[in-house]
This record gives structure tokens, sequence and C-alpha cells, in this order.
């Protein structure tokens, strides 16, 4: 991992490695790369005229079957690429659902990246149909063959959507239900996150002997697993791990798992996973937390887990110990510390610091629950579902007008009963 700094950035090259990782786990082999700084994107080509030309030229040397792009591309720019080229163009957002269709085990997860896939595809099935619109048009005629096999296939992918969201809607009742029950137990919910590969996985096994699949992969696992969690104090947690992040998460991906998401919502705490040996931690770390705050769970408290501390000797040895960390990562890891919350070192493949780490878990936890009484009118019955929900519930008692709750709130609850405070 580089010095961290206030303000990470991503470069060409470092997105570029990211894109060959990607397609490594995908299958592919990288035979070369390309760049070019534009003022704007070409709508045509999205790239210079020249560059397609430079491109067509190494197709001879590289003797490439597959491009892929970056930045996300139009169906225009898909469709003219391809002509251009010969060969099959897609862009980051194609190779990330090309995935997670591979990846995904569960059936919640198939319709979740199903409906991403369908959703990014259907603006671009005009370009199939490009040739017998041509073909219509000369003839002066409406409705031909191609526009008539256009709207075929487009009323198919509308139905085929609208299909997959209302099984997705039905996943997503079962588990608010479920969430609902687990909620009423009062037993608090910490949500592993992190970028891909981080080691999310492999910690939620070291935490809980959840046994779950982990390898050294983008994406390696997709479909969430909820485990218990024993704290120092004897309390247990229900410990879930979600699908990773990265940066450029394609829109339709996210809102396609937005039921998974959704598990996120109810966390009490939020346990952030950083890779501290990968070039661009820092930056991976800052993509998550942005991701974190467009889906509004900003406030939510956060623990850091600096991951893969056992990879840090610097010069390729192994490591015995934590103790045997030189000078210089213990120094990253302090400067690493002060920039993310409440961080501890751990290595979770070889269970270093995970005390220390479920200690801190449980500090932060304990700090967020305040003990509160609280008098609401029957009129606002949502309140008083509310608490009964969010709230570690002691004590009830209803009068003629009013329900008189005690227990113990979430601090990031508590703006919402403060007019109701006895």
């Amino acid at each position: 991992m580089e010095h961290p700094r206030e303000n990470g950035d991503w470069s060409v090259g470092d997105s570029l490695d990211e894109l060959a990782q990607l397609a490594e786990t995908a299958g592919v082999r990288v035979s070369g790369r390309a760049v070019q700084r534009l003022r704007a994107p070409n709508p045509a080509y999205y790239l210079g005229r020249g560059k397609v030309e430079e491109l067509i030229e190494l197709k001879g040397e590289l003797r490439y079957g597959l491009v892929i792009f970056d930045e996300e591309l139009s169906p225009t720019q898909q469709r003219n690429l391809e002509d251009a080229l010969g060969v099959r163009v897609i862009d980051r957002s194609a190779l990330i659902l090309h995935i997670f269709g591979r990846r995904a085990q569960t059936r919640e997860g198939r319709l979740q990246v199903e409906l991403a896939q369908l959703e990014y595809e259907l603006p671009r099935l005009a370009g199939q149909w490009t040739h017998l619109e041509r073909q219509a048009g000369a003839t002066q005629t409406r409705g031909g063959p191609g526009e008539t096999q256009l709207e075929v296939d487009r009323r198919r992918a509308r139905q085929r959507i609208a299909e997959v969201k209302a099984e997705i809607e039905k996943v997503r009742r079962h588990r608010m239900l479920y969430r609902e029950r687990r909620e009423a137990a009062g037993v608090p919910v910490v949500a592993l996150v992190g970028y891909t590969n981080a080691g999310k996985s492999t910690l939620l096994n070291a935490l809980t002997r959840a046994g779950v699949a982990s390898e050294d992969k983008l994406f390696a696992t997709l479909d969430p697993t909820t485990r218990q969690m024993a704290l120092p104090s004897g309390q247990h947690v229900l410990l879930t791990d979600t699908v990773g992040f990265i940066q450029k998460l394609p829109p339709t991906l996210i809102a396609a798992f937005r039921a998974t998401l959704e598990e996120l919502n109810s966390a009490d705490l939020l346990l952030h996973v950083i890779d501290v040996t990968h070039p661009k931690g820092y930056e991976q770390g800052q993509a998550v937390l942005k991701i974190l705050g467009e889906l509004g769970l900003s406030e939510v408290p956060v623990v850091t887990a600096m991951n893969k501390i056992d990879r840090l000797s610097g010069d390729g040895t192994e490591l015995a110990s934590s103790a045997e960390l030189p000078a210089g990562a213990r120094q990253m890891l302090a400067e690493l510390g002060d920039l993310y919350p409440n961080a501890v070192a751990i290595s979770a493949e070889r269970a270093w610091g995970l005390d220390t780490l479920a200690a801190k878990v449980e500090a932060v936890l304990a700090r967020q629950w305040l003990e509160v009484t609280v008098k609401l009118p029957y009129a606002a019955d949502d309140l008083i579902q509310l608490f009964r929900q969010r709230a570690r519930v002691t004590d009830e008692q209803f009068g003629a007008d009013t329900a008189v709750l005690h227990g113990q709130l979430p601090k990031r609850f508590l703006p919402a009963f403060e007019r109701y405070l006895a």
C-alpha cells in the first residue's frame, strides 16, 4: 500500500491494472492496453478516429478477439467500435456483470444478476437489428421486419425484467420478515463491508467458523452469509457478509442488489475490511466509504479491520507473528489508522489481532446504545413499532392514551424520539 494521503486518486494506469485483473478473473488473457487522453469522449467511437485506426493496426500484431473499455460505452459507440474493429467490444460494466453472472450461486443472487444484465442490455438491443432497419427504411415502409423483430425483443426483455423484479420483491419481503424477527430478538447486527478481495469472507470464517469459500480473486463470493459471532463479554452478534465493492460499480448492479444491500440498512455497525498490502488500499477504502455514503449509511458506526498484515514483511519472507512487523510497516499502519475510524491491524488468515478486533466491535456497539424512556401516543403507532424493532425493550406500560416504553436504543434512532422522551 502506498503512503496514505488525505485525497487519494486513481491514475489511469491503476484503473487499467484493476481492469486487467477483472479480465483475468473472467478468464480473459490480456494481450495489450491502450490509453488516449481526450477533452471529451467522441460521440461515435468514444475514442478519436486516429486511435481507432491504431487499434485496427494492432490487431494483426496482438491477434486480439475482444476489446474491453474501462469507461461505460453508449450503445452507439459499442456498435460502431465493433463494426470498425471486427471483434466484440465491451465495457467495464459488462465485464463486471459477466463475472457476477458466473459467481452467483443462490437463486436470489442469480435473479439479481439477471436483472442487472437485462437492464444493461435493453438499450443495446437496437444495435442487433440495424441491418434490417436499414433494409426497411430503403423501401420507405413502416413496420418492416427489422422494426418488428426489435420491438419483439424489447417487449420480451421488458416482460422478463418485470418478472424478475417481482421475484426479487418476494425475496425482499422474505428478508424483511426475517430482519423483523431478528430485530425483535434484540441481537445486534454487524455487516462486513469492503472492497472486493479485501478478505471479508476469510474474516467471516475466522470469526465464526462459517466455512464460506474464500479465494484470492475479485468477487470470489457474491451471496450474503450470516453467522453468529461471540464477543469477549459472551454477548452474541450476527455477522453478515455482503457483496464486495469496486470503483465504477455499475449503477444497474447496485440497483439490482438492493434487496441484499438492505441488510446494511439494518446493521448496528459496519466492519470495514481493508487490504493493507494493496498499492491502492487507501483509495479502495475511500471508494467503499463513498458508496456507503451514496447508500445513506454515513451515520452507521464503523470499525476498520486493516487486514493482511502477515504479508508486510517488506522482503517477501513469511512473518511468524505480528511482533515481527518491520518498523516501516508499523508506521504505515499507524498513519492509516489515523485516517479510518476505530482501526485494528489484523490478519484474518493467521487469526492475528482478532481478539482485539472483537473487543473493539463490542466497545463501539456499547457506545451506540442509550438508556431511554419514551412516552408515545397511540396515534404514533409507527414510532411504537420502530422502538420495539430497534430498541432492547425492558419495560412497557400502556395507559389510556399513551404507551410508555423503556429500553436501550441505538444513538442513530434517537432523533425520531426526542420530542417523546420522558
